[in-house]
């Protein structure tokens, strides 16, 4: 009998989502019976990474299967213009409907991305982002960083609407076009769980009694790039009580099944198409949150509450279970598409098929992500191998964790001299990988170029100033 073979991909993509977060993954309070689900029809990947923790790059990487390094997607400000090939381009030009409906925060609505349509799409503001973070090295105040706590409110907001929106638009699309003989790559991009942290009252009520303790107590800021890092993200500071700090872990887990009840719209539309059975479905996002974890909000940070995903993939020929030993990544979403719906295009990227990893699982593939955007006075990097996850930070001490004995990553063993094996194993991997001096020097100096094009440090301050992307009107 020959195995069922999918001709179709849907990604459903979250924004900001913790990957502890999830029922499936073990959280003990959180309702997402829809993306449990899925898992339950799956393969779910524990290693999975994003290859930045920050939206922008970590989004042009998906896009590509390329490595931030390697499309020079340094920051906020530098975004994905269609330029390098992607899936999407792929998609299309094997004939099939390449969509996106959502969030992309690519550069402007008028690059080719290579997407036959591209709905109710979010970019970057002003073709250009955040361009305040690009002065690492003498950073402006971040002032903006106290809406995350003053935004937190039970209710309706910009986000939640351009999700619903987001969802009505999918349900359409897939009612329309899901029978028919064209085979389709659908991204589908939610910005939940993103702050605002502001959820209608029905999703976050199931929580709101409850205590939400800390998955991690705060942490001593004792690592001078972190600790740097943290002085100009100051999110933290602005959740100035115990009693902030629990009402925004409650709007969270409120947004996260706020998130889930969209997937399960989604979900059910491919199955009433009649869609399911030759489609590979892909549950992600883009980087996650600290949530109030070592005393610290929002993403950036290389621990694993920013930097670990949710992975799931389903579908045909997809096996049921959990993967807890091949660490998987952003950059191989463009392959598994390329699997599906372009098997034939060439590919010579990081990535590799989650379909086929699902198969078989590859304990010996490398976690990896790096940072070099607003926050950080220098780039750091992140390999995770066997037990261990070594961070380096260019010009400072590294930290390596024994992930298998502390998965909170508490104990940092990087000055530990019966672990000094595995720090220096660290850091030839990453110089496999990147040679992280370079890319450092490089990021910097593309940094220097686009403030010096902007009219200099203190014209940035006339460009745009904001927190989180606004949505579009819908």
């Amino acid at each position: 009998m020959t195995e069922a073979r999918a001709r179709n991909v849907v990604v459903i993509c979250a924004d900001e989502l913790n990957a502890r977060c999830l029922a499936s993954a073990g959280h003990r309070h959180v309702r997402t019976p829809n993306i449990d689900g899925l898992a339950a029809q799956g393969t779910s990947f524990e290693r999975a990474w994003t290859p930045s923790p920050i939206c922008v790059p970590a989004r042009a990487s998906l896009a590509t299967g390329r490595w931030v390094h390697d499309l020079e997607a340094w920051d906020s400000a530098a975004p994905y213009t269609g330029a390098v090939r992607g899936w999407a381009h792929a998609a299309r030009d094997a004939g099939a409907h390449a969509v996106s409906i959502g969030k992309l925060h690519f550069r402007a609505e008028n690059d080719d991305y290579g997407f036959t349509e591209s709905l109710l799409p979010m970019h970057v503001v002003n073709g250009v982002g955040w361009v305040q973070g690009l002065p690492r090295r003498d950073p402006f105040p971040y002032d903006h960083a106290t809406e995350m706590a003053d935004h937190c409110a039970v209710g309706e907001s910009t986000y939640t609407r351009y999700d619903h929106a987001i969802t009505d638009r999918t349900v359409s699309w897939i009612e329309a076009n899901a029978g028919g003989s064209t085979p389709f790559a659908l991204f589908v991009s939610l910005v939940a769980p993103h702050f605002p942290l502001t959820v209608m009252e029905e999703f976050v009520a199931p929580y709101l009694d409850l205590d939400l303790e800390l998955e991690i107590p705060a942490q001593p800021l004792d690592h001078p790039a972190v600790a740097a890092m943290a002085d100009v993200l100051g999110y933290h500071r602005h959740f100035t009580t115990p009693d902030a700090t629990r009402f925004g872990r409650q709007l969270y887990l409120g947004l996260v099944t706020w998130l889930d009840h969209n997937v399960g719209r989604v979900l059910r539309a491919l199955s009433a198409a009649g869609a399911s059975d030759d489609t590979v479905v892909l549950f992600t996002s883009d980087h996650g949150d600290m949530i109030g974890n070592r005393g610290l909000w929002a993403k950036s940070y290389l621990y694993r509450d920013s930097v670990d995903v949710p992975m799931i993939v389903a579908g045909p020929g997809v096996p049921h279970g959990v993967d807890a030993l091949t660490a998987v990544n952003l950059v191989d979403v463009a392959p598994t598409i390329l699997d599906v719906v372009a098997p034939g295009e060439p590919y010579d990227g990081p990535g590799r098929s989650l379909v086929d990893l699902a198969r078989t699982a590859d304990p010996h593939r490398v976690g990896f992500s790096e940072y070099h955007d607003g926050g950080s006075v220098t780039g750091s990097f992140a390999v995770g191998f066997g037990d261990y996850k070594y961070v380096h930070h260019v010009g400072f001490e590294p930290q390596l964790f024994d992930v298998a004995a502390d998965p909170d990553e508490l104990d940092d063993l990087a000055g530990s001299a019966s672990h000094a094996d595995a720090r220096a194993t660290g850091e030839s991997i990453l110089r496999d990988l990147v040679d992280p001096d370079d890319t450092d020097r490089r990021a910097f100096a593309s940094q220097a170029e686009r403030i010096a094009a902007f009219g200099g440090r203190e014209a940035l301050l006339t460009a745009f100033l904001f927190d989180h992307t606004p949505a579009p009107q819908v």
